[in-house]
């Protein structure tokens, strides 16, 4: 067992529960409802047997496929990809199949034979605690399962070798690097392999004047801002999701973070390209260095956002932006709705800030208690916003902000005036994941996030307080509302309470749906958020994803059980 392995197990939860309880029938109706919403009548006419394989064809001709159009083409085509029925009826009829016990065996016997000859036998592990890290998540309640064998690479070739062993014996993959996943993306619900990124942490190559940077999965993103900043380097990487995550996650997950209302998400133009192993074993490059590229669609974003099922991601070229001062401005609320509006009324007004972030009442109390910030707050709710630029830029701007704050009872608005004033002010927005745990001893923490259209905002952040409440929910409510991303932390103690959380997460990803919006803003689909999918979606195009997930990866091997609704392998 690795000594990483050893100290993570030694922090593992002290709760087992055992007794998962079951979402309500209402998700079930849900979709059912959504099934049945259109006749077959209002539907527009379907394209035939031709134009589905046609489409799967020129997909495997762009992948470089002889490997994907010999094995798509072993597996008749659906009717239609948008009839419903149809697609679902085929999906049953060709799941795909693993590899038998002795299969998997098998496998293992060949990574260890091939790690041995390179003299890292200690790179393959069936030892219970690594299983268990690479399996379990002390930040996710949804189903976990334990992998078979854990691998831990270091190069494109390593995983070249791994996914041809896989694919040889019919053995699933499933992608680790920083293990910070809140739904569930490194379980392994038909084991296999665990294939561990997290030691490929190279920065590989750094051009300050094109602006970018090509790095490895496994690098972490706070280390690689700190690395442009030892190097005298002006510019850093703006997607800043959870401490920890890494650009591997990062880039599967299709992140964001505070930074979301300037410099967007992972799904931006901040991929510049990728570096992919696909389900064959095949290495691919998805474009070049250039800032911008009409040479066809753009085949890096068919990996931003995968979650690691169609490839695994082994190097990426990152956009890089200027690093500028930065002033912070913290102002309080008499309530949510007064804060959420004037928030959205800021960035409707095109004010260019960096960060508009809110924090409800019980969130700053929590950051208080914890003392993580090294000052104290008004318990009440707070907005947070960060501004770039020159100092009179930042303060031209900050004076536009008040004026906005001001029309919705807006107080005590504090401006930085320096740069550790700044720091100190943004540690309590940094401080609130670790302060909310403080808040019920012993307790544990369900972390989701749903995002809206922002004008929708005010009336998602009002009913769901209301409903935790109503639940005797103890809840914190925050989140990037410059684009209408609100996250929720629940706590519980015990199997009960934990029941009463899941319903409530449930209801409030709904709310979500109902109100245009996403059962997911950054954390990704994971296990956890699969079901919403066809409600959120539609079938035709959860049924057009799945096409592509058979094209590329016909045997399911990677990462399976996560984003496909209707993708459900037979396991031995």
């Amino acid at each position: 067992m690795s000594v990483s392995s050893r100290s993570m197990l030694a922090v593992r939860r002290s709760i087992t529960f055992a007794n998962r309880p079951t979402l309500p029938l209402s998700r079930q109706v849900s979709r059912s409802i959504r099934f049945n919403s259109s006749s077959s009548a209002s539907r527009p006419p379907a394209p035939g047997n031709a134009s589905t394989a046609l489409f799967a064809l020129s997909l495997a001709l762009f992948t470089g496929g002889g490997y994907l159009i010999g094995t798509y083409s072993s597996l008749p085509p659906p009717t239609s990809l948008t009839d419903s029925a149809s697609a679902i009826a085929h999906q049953k009829a060709h799941q795909p199949k693993y590899g038998s016990h002795q299969d998997y065996n098998s496998a293992i016997n060949d990574l260890r034979k091939s790690w041995e000859a390179k003299g890292k036998a200690d790179r393959v592990s069936t030892d219970d605690a690594d299983l268990e890290m690479h399996g379990f998540s002390d930040w996710s309640y949804h189903s976990a399962k334990k992998p078979t064998v854990v691998v831990w690479v270091e190069s494109t070739e390593e995983v070249q070798e791994v996914v041809q062993i896989a694919k040889k014996w019919k053995v699933p993959v499933t992608p680790f690097s920083g293990g910070t996943s809140l739904e569930g993306h490194f379980s392994s619900p038909f084991g296999g392999i665990s294939l561990d990124v997290s030691g490929m942490d190279k920065i590989l190559r750094i051009s300050e004047a094109d602006g970018d940077v090509t790095v490895q999965p496994g690098v972490k993103w706070e280390d690689l801002n700190a690395h442009l900043v030892s190097k005298g380097v002006p510019l850093f990487f703006p997607l800043d999701p959870g401490p920890g995550a890494t650009i591997g996650g990062m880039a599967g997950t299709g992140c964001s973070g505070t930074n979301a209302v300037r410099y967007g998400t992972a799904k931006a133009e901040w991929f510049l390209n990728l570096t992919v192993v696909l389900p064959s074993g095949e290495v691919i490059k998805t474009r070049s260095r250039a800032r911008k590229s009409s040479a066809g669609w753009d085949a890096t974003k068919l990996f931003i956002g995968a979650e690691g099922t169609l490839g695994i991601v082994t190097e990426a070229t990152l956009r890089l932006a200027p690093l500028l001062p930065t002033k912070v401005a913290v102002v309080t609320f008499d309530g949510v709705e007064e804060a959420v509006r004037a928030a959205t009324e800021v960035v409707n007004a095109g004010f260019p800030v960096q960060c508009v972030e809110f924090l409800d009442g019980r969130t700053m109390y929590a950051i208080n208690k914890g003392g993580l910030a090294g000052r104290q707050f008004q318990p009440v709710d707070t907005l947070f916003f960060k501004f770039q630029g020159s100092d009179e830029a930042m303060t031209e701007v900050a004076k536009n902000v008040q004026k906005v704050i001001k029309k919705h009872g807006g107080k005590n608005f504090e401006f930085s005036k320096s740069d550790k004033e700044a720091t100190d002010l943004w540690q309590g927005r940094k401080a609130a994941l670790w302060s909310v745990l403080g808040l019920r001893d012993g307790a544990r923490v369900w972390t989701t996030d749903v995002c809206v259209p922002i004008s929708k905002l005010p009336t998602l952040v009002r009913e769901t307080t209301e409903d935790f409440e109503k639940r005797g929910i103890t809840a914190c409510h925050f989140g990037h509302v410059g684009d209408g991303n609100v996250h929720s932390l629940a706590l519980f103690n015990d199997d009960e309470e934990l029941a009463v959380v899941e319903h409530a997460v449930h209801e409030m990803v709904e709310r979500a749906i109902r109100l245009e919006g996403t059962c997911t803003g950054e954390h990704g689909v994971g296990v956890g958020k699969i079901d919403y999918l066809p409600t959120e979606l539609g079938e035709g195009t959860v049924n057009l994803m799945e096409t592509v997930k058979r094209t590329l990866d016909p045997h399911n091997l990677m990462n399976p059980g996560k984003i496909y609704p209707h993708i459900k392998p037979q396991h031995q």
